[in-house]
């Protein structure tokens, strides 16, 4: 049998507080949905040394960029919105170090919510800073009120998507405020919102496993459908069908 491949998963990181010491934390729905697709997660703390991250990329078989606070956009010359929340500096200087080497390597990543933003960023798409001002007619794309906030999926045949979710109405979370404007040349949509908000992207590279979704897989408002995209993930690194478990 085949070893699991080892997939990489970058953290979120908070500063030490009056109350707390510095920590780094990963939503567990991430690394269950590697352990459950037949993927090993190993988790990465926000290194600082570039070769350390050149060091760990070699012994990894794929990446998963996590979700979270805003990417900052003064980082790509331009002017922030009043509504950015921009992650922990720290957590932000690793994960551009990081992303700019998975794509360097074209090396498989799945990559989620802010991750995706910043995957397409890093290989010269653009991004929307606030949907509700930029996108006047936009469906809402993220409630305060209602966390489990969902929106329809419209997906493009021949893609991912379609594999995962088939045929039928299909509904994912959404909680975002930023988007994709610009997509990178190295990438094409595969699903959109109604309102034609992109919310996922594959890889227009060929034999480059790179898939972006702006909706979250991982979270507790996902749907079963949703967590195949973590096995669809694993099938393009491996070839194979992995034995799907189901994580407690």
């Amino acid at each position: 049998m085949a070893a699991k491949p080892l997939i990489g998963i970058n953290s979120d990181y908070r500063p030490s507080r009056k109350e707390h010491a510095a920590l780094s934390f990963v939503a567990a729905g991430y690394y269950d949905g590697i352990i459950a697709s037949g993927g090993i997660p190993v988790i990465l703390p926000p290194l600082a040394d570039e070769d350390d991250i050149v060091r760990l990329l070699d012994m990894l078989d794929g990446v998963v960029l996590v979700g979270g606070a805003d990417i900052d956009p003064r980082r790509d010359g331009y002017m922030p919105h009043p509504t950015v929340r921009p992650m922990d500096p720290r957590r932000e200087d690793f994960d551009r170090l990081l992303v700019r080497h998975v794509c360097q390597r074209h090396m498989p990543v799945l990559a989620i919510g802010s991750g995706m933003q910043l995957l397409n960023v890093t290989e010269g798409g653009t991004l929307f800073l606030h949907i509700p001002e930029d996108l006047p007619k936009s469906i809402p794309h993220k409630d305060p009120l209602d966390a489990a906030h969902r929106h329809a999926l419209l997906v493009e045949r021949g893609s991912v998507m379609e594999r995962v979710y088939g045929d039928g109405e299909i509904r994912v979370n959404s909680m975002h405020h930023m988007a994709i404007d610009d997509l990178a040349s190295s990438f094409r949509v595969t699903a959109r919102a109604p309102d034609g908000v992109v919310e996922a992207i594959e890889s227009a590279v060929e034999n480059w496993v790179a898939i972006g979704t702006q909706f979250h897989p991982e979270a507790e408002s996902a749907s079963a459908l949703d967590v195949k995209i973590f096995e669809e993930f694993i099938i393009g690194i491996t070839g194979e069908v992995p034995e799907v478990k189901l994580v407690a």
